[in-house]
Order: C-alpha cells, then structure tokens, then sequence
C-alpha cells in the first residue's frame, strides 16, 4: 500500500458549498496515486450520489460508507427523475434526532476510529462529523482522541458546519467555505451530479 511519510488533520467548514466536495477531490486525487481512502458520512444516509457510484468504481482505493437515514427517492432517482423533489431532504439526519439516529452515528463514529487507527487507510475523511459534533451527536472528546491516535502516516479530513473551536485548534489546515451567493437559496432544486 501506498503510505504518506506524515498524515496531518485538515477541517473544511464554513455555510458555503464545496466542503464535502473539496474532501472527495482530495479522495480521487490519492486514490489516482494508489492510496487507499476511507469516507465515512456522517448524518447522510442511502443518498443517491454521484461519489458513490465512482468509488465503486475506484474500489477497492476509495471506499465510502453512510451513515445516516434511508432515500425514499432513490428508486426514483435511479428509474430517471433527475432531481429531488423540492424540499426533500429525508437521507440526512435532520430536525428531532431518534435513538435511531443516534445508535447509526454510533457506528459511524466507531467505523471511523477503526479506519483510522487501523492503518489501513492512508486518507480517511469524516464527512459532516463537525455536525455531529455540533448537534451533540459526537463528543468532541472522542473525535480528538481519534486524531491523537491516528497512525503518524494517516491523513484525517473532517468536513461540516460548524466545526468546534478544539477541533480547529488540532488540526494542521483549515479551509472556511464562505457562502456568498447559492441558486437554491433562490429557489433552484439540488441538481443531479452538482449537488448529488
């Protein structure tokens, strides 16, 4: 396996697009250099997307694995309708969070510590784990004892909203996505392959 010769921990954050999408460049750059990467979405589940159609693809250098609630358009999705219907959000852990909900990000947040304690991933991101930590889903005592522990040759990505003052502090590179101007917020649907 291709190994970096020093993983450091990058935060992308901020209310503008493109944090989980900067985290997947990353990903499919590494994986064209033959480093095996690890994705693990928090609070998004099921989703039709395209990340998970290229990496399997790209498996076994780029896995992904979601953490979050069931699509209840996906068969629509995959018969043809090319966007979610308006207001749809339904495969992402919003509003009231359920026992559910917090037993799956369980898994997610231990799926993410054996991924990166186990070596076995040069690049491991946790997607959306800075909401997690910001809706008290993942303390954020836990998640920087994952970086403490992380092999000196794994790269960690945490991307989301909201990212805690500590895990800011712990990490060796942060970008801020700032929101300046979004077509949904004017009333435009998600777009198959854009935002999906």
């Amino acid at each position: 396996m291709v190994r970096l010769k020093k993983g450091l921990v990058q935060v992308y954050t901020g209310n503008g697009k493109g944090k989980t999408t900067a985290a997947l460049g990353l990903a499919l750059r590494a994986a064209g250099h033959g480093f095996r990467v690890m994705v693990i979405s928090f609070l998004k589940g099921g989703l039709y997307s395209g990340e998970l159609y290229a990496s399997e693809r790209l498996h076994p250098l780029l896995r992904i694995l979601q953490f979050g609630r069931g699509c209840p358009v996906a068969p629509l999705l995959k018969q043809g309708l090319t966007t979610c219907p308006p207001g749809c959000a339904d495969c992402f852990i919003r509003g009231e969070v359920t026992e559910d909900d917090r037993r799956t990000i369980g898994f997610a947040l231990d799926e993410g510590k054996r991924a990166v304690e186990s070596g076995e991933y040069a690049i491991v991101v946790l997607d959306e784990i800075n909401n997690a930590i910001a809706r008290g889903l993942v303390e954020v005592a836990q998640t920087l004892e994952i970086l403490r522990n992380r092999p000196p040759g794994v790269e960690v990505i945490l991307t989301g909203r909201s990212a805690h003052p500590d895990i800011l502090e712990a990490a060796d590179l942060v970008t801020e996505m700032r929101l300046v101007k979004h077509p949904i917020g004017e009333g435009m649907e998600a777009r198959r392959g854009i935002e999906y």
